[in-house]
């Protein structure tokens, strides 16, 4: 017989399990197949940073969140509704994200004695009445997949390492999700490998017949298409893909080989992934030996002509810091994407943070301005990818590109853009010398500051180059204290001059003047919007106003701060927007901090927000 099944408006679930169950993979895949039937999504992975981490403690605990519903969905949730947990540490670590009375899914071979042992656990909290106030399925997996694989020819090692196929199956079943979609993925994931394709494909089919035909689950649950999202094709991504994917369309916008010199470091080295994977769009991608070669290489590839692209997170941006100074001195154009992580120093590598905005302002020796401009989600790092080269490209200019690891590695569904919509980018190349005898001026400014693009080997338009004073209009090196003065301030105007060119800045949402704005940048915007949009719909007026431009800012943001009585910045940092937000506009803007390696919660940003208007 059938088993109903009850429509939900949203869902949480957490994936928890020791970093080489595969909880990740198992997450990603609910995500597509979840993406697929129209749901609005958000996810959280959440993992150690070691390859290998203790297996079976606390601290080799690897997470990943996922809240997907009918409705508008800004974030991976606060709390879940239920909890996949495969040992005993990933209860411990994870059960404090459950709602009361809801649902966790045991495996209970992972409660055994050394298992406790290991999450230093007294008692098994599977039996000791301690998860009275939740339901608790428990189903020894490792011994089902044992069982169901027993002929299948592989060793205990990796059939244990399949298990996490059985919990998708199970919970494909029990959110009725098609399993089409995964099967296809895993066929192209284990092309190479047919017995492991084999054994994860029967372990998915498992875990599917298993809530089919046990009688543990009752009742199976639905979550329909959210009505709210523009028409068009959709495909599930990541923040790292997108980014990616923005580049590549900026190359051909810009109709320029693109170049990417990178070194791999936590969060940011799956762009470089994705980007070695489309050589077909003129991409070329270079793994350097160090940061400093990586980002010298870009240089190089933008004085060849090429839209150069630089990635790294923190640490690394840290010694890239001369060579940014190069670029700015040059006046060539190239982005470098830091996608933020907990630090400093190598600090929690796989851990959000928001705390590199003061280091991409000013972090480098000298007078040295770069355009600084964010994303906000996974699904808007696209068009900042193409807005950071178009701006780099039109001015001349280095951008930093700041994300973080919340938006690299979290996903959304993503409305496939149409490309021809898009404004070109148009490079400013020199192909006749630009003075009135005939000369090559290559420090000639027009009208926004910027000077000419010259490529090397144009004839009669050879000039010198290098990190040396330059001369005004003829580039030549000089030590002239009055020329070094003038030049100094030539760069700091052009990169003011681009406020000329970007967007005025837009209040979010509620009013456009009153009681309270709440002033974000970057992955705040999601838990922001939400919390706003929540109190407003409960009578309050707050108004929400996210920033993309951070170097220069909109020319309006000062008139709309002072629109408000009260400005809350919130930030996953100590406070460094404020403390810029203070000095340039005189506001005395309201600091509201977290710094845990984790993004803010809706609960806590609401509670924030009433505090401040004395609620």
């Amino acid at each position: 017989m059938a088993k109903p099944i009850v429509l939900k408006e949203e869902v949480t679930i957490r994936f928890a399990g020791d970093s080489g169950d595969g909880m990740q993979l198992t997450g990603t895949e609910f995500t597509n197949a979840s993406a697929i039937v129209g749901n609005d999504l958000s996810t959280f992975p959440d993992y150690p940073a070691e390859i290998r981490a203790p297996q079976g403690t606390v601290a080799g605990v690897s997470g990943f969140q996922i809240h997907f519903g009918s409705t508008e969905v800004d974030t991976p949730g606060d709390i879940c509704n239920v909890l996949v947990a495969m040992n005993a540490a990933a209860l411990k670590a994870n059960l404090r994200y459950l709602e009361t009375g809801g649902l966790i899914i045991a495996n209970t071979d992972g409660f055994d004695e050394k298992n406790l042992r290991l999450a230093k656990l007294e008692k098994n909290p599977l039996e000791d009445g301690s998860l009275d106030k939740y339901t608790v399925i428990k189903i020894d997996i490792t011994k089902i997949a044992r069982t169901a694989l027993q002929d299948s020819g592989l060793s205990t090692r990796d059939i244990d390492r399949s298990k996490n196929m059985f919990v998708l199956g199970l919970l494909m079943w029990l959110y009725n999700r098609p399993l089409d979609v995964t099967i296809r993925n895993l066929e192209a994931k284990f092309a190479k490998k047919p017995e492991i394709l084999q054994a994860n494909l029967r372990l998915l089919r498992a875990g599917y017949d298993y809530g089919e035909t046990t009688e543990l689950f009752t009742t199976r649950y639905d979550v329909k298409q959210a009505p709210t999202m523009e028409k068009g094709k959709y495909r599930n991504i990541m923040g790292n893909q997108a980014l990616a994917y923005g580049f590549i369309a900026a190359s051909e916008l810009a109709g320029l080989p693109l170049f990417l010199g990178s070194y791999p470091i936590t969060p940011a080295s799956d762009i470089l992934h994705e980007l070695s994977k489309h050589k077909a769009f003129n991409v070329h991608t270079f793994q350097a030996e160090d940061e400093i070669a990586a980002i010298c290489a870009a240089i190089g590839a933008s004085f060849g002509g090429a839209l150069a692209v630089t990635t790294s997170s923190g640490p690394g941006i840290a010694l890239k810091g001369e060579a940014i100074g190069l670029a700015t001195m040059l006046e060539l154009p190239i982005v470098i994407v830091n996608i933020q992580r907990g630090g400093p120093s190598t600090g929690l590598p796989t851990k959000t943070e928001q705390a590199d905005l003061l280091q991409a302002m000013y972090g480098r020796n000298g007078e040295c301005p770069v355009v600084v401009i964010c994303t906000r989600q996974p699904n808007d790092c696209f068009d900042v990818a193409i807005e950071a080269s178009r701006i780099a490209i039109e001015h001349m200019v280095p951008v930093m590109l700041l994300s973080d690891g919340y938006i690299a590695n979290g996903a959304e569904p993503w409305l496939i853009p149409d490309l021809s919509k898009y404004k070109k980018i148009k490079p400013n190349f020199l192909t006749e010398p630009n003075s009135p005898n005939g000369k090559l001026l290559p420090y000639k400014r027009d009208e926004r500051f910027v000077r000419p693009w010259v490529l090397p080997g144009t004839k009669g338009l050879e000039h010198r180059i290098g990190g040396l004073e330059k001369q005004h209009e003829t580039g030549n090196v000089s030590y002239d204290p009055e020329n070094h003065e003038f030049m100094v301030k030539m760069r700091q105007a052009k990169v003011d001059k681009v406020a000329d060119f970007i967007p005025l800045q837009e209040v979010e949402q509620g009013p456009e003047s009153g009681e309270l704005v709440v002033l974000g940048w970057g992955s705040t915007f999601g838990c922001i919007r939400t919390a706003v949009r929540e109190l407003n719909n409960q009578g309050h007026n707050i108004a929400q106003v996210h920033l993309r431009y951070l170097n220069p800012f909109p020319k309006n943001l000062g008139d709309i701060l002072k629109r408000y009585k009260k400005v809350l910045v919130p930030e996953i940092n100590n406070g460094q927007l404020v403390k810029i937000v203070r000095d340039k506009f005189l506001v005395d803007a309201i600091p509201f901090n977290k710094i845990q390696g984790l993004p803010f919660n809706v609960v806590e940003m609401k509670a924030k927000i009433l505090e401040v208007l004395g609620k």
